[in-house]
């Protein structure tokens, strides 16, 4: 059965894979970002707007529940990442770091609740970091920003669970996005080295783990985290 899936940040990389992949298996998209769509496929739809802008998410989910009525399933993969020393990191880059990865992050797993609550079943996937499990130097706030969402994952599949909607996450390991390109080499091996299979992501790990949270068959499974790579925290 074809479901309304939502997936923040679909204009690139992972989003944007995680979108094409449900539209090919015949599901309904709905996607956002700050800039207009990167795809087209008649069963997407895409909303241009910051997601850590309160008044322009309730606008969304506004016109989501006029024109789609119900929600199954929130993947929150929109993020940013920053890698720098604490030492030397700005307030305007903890404002931003927060604003997108904790702040947006709330914001549609709030809204989406609101709608799922009404058919007493959703599915609601968040986006932690294996930056966050092994404290990465010089990616202190990035972590912190993830560590939060951790905590946030688990407090709202608590508040949620009695209302059929479950909460869980996902941390992957370095995968081959515009998110990372900045990073140089010896970081992103050095972050590697730390797992106990020793290589990049690839974007099918990511949606394996998706589509175990996402599954009808998962509705008992809530308040989890799941690392790549073999990472233990």
């Amino acid at each position: 059965m074809a479901k309304n899936i939502l997936i923040t940040g679909t204009r690139k990389g992972i989003g944007q894979a995680l979108a094409k992949a449900y539209l090919a298996e015949g599901h309904n998209v709905i996607g956002c970002s700050r800039k207009e769509a990167s795809l087209t496929h008649v069963n997407y739809t895409h909303f241009v707007l910051d997601i850590s802008d309160e008044k322009a998410v309730l606008q969304m989910f506004r016109q989501i529940k006029k024109f789609f009525n119900k929600l199954d399933v929130l993947i929150n993969n929109a993020g940013i990442a920053a890698m720098n020393h604490s030492l030397t990191t700005t307030c305007e880059s903890v404002n931003a770091l927060f604003s997108t990865n904790v702040l947006g992050t709330f914001l549609f797993s709030r809204e989406a609740a609101k709608m799922m609550m009404r058919q007493k079943n959703g599915r609601i996937v968040n986006y932690t970091s294996v930056a966050s499990a092994i404290s990465l130097e010089g990616e202190a706030v990035y972590a912190a920003s993830k560590s939060a969402v951790e905590s946030l994952t688990k407090t709202m599949a608590k508040e949620l669970g009695s209302l059929g909607i479950t909460v869980n996450a996902i941390g992957p390991t370095p995968v081959a996005t515009d998110l990372i390109k900045s990073v140089p080499k010896d970081k992103i091996q050095a972050l590697i080295d730390h797992q106990a299979i020793k290589r990049m992501g690839e974007f099918k790990d990511i949606k394996q783990v998706v589509d175990f949270f996402i599954d009808e068959k998962s509705n008992f499974i809530t308040g989890q985290i799941i690392y790549l790579g073999g990472i233990v925290k």
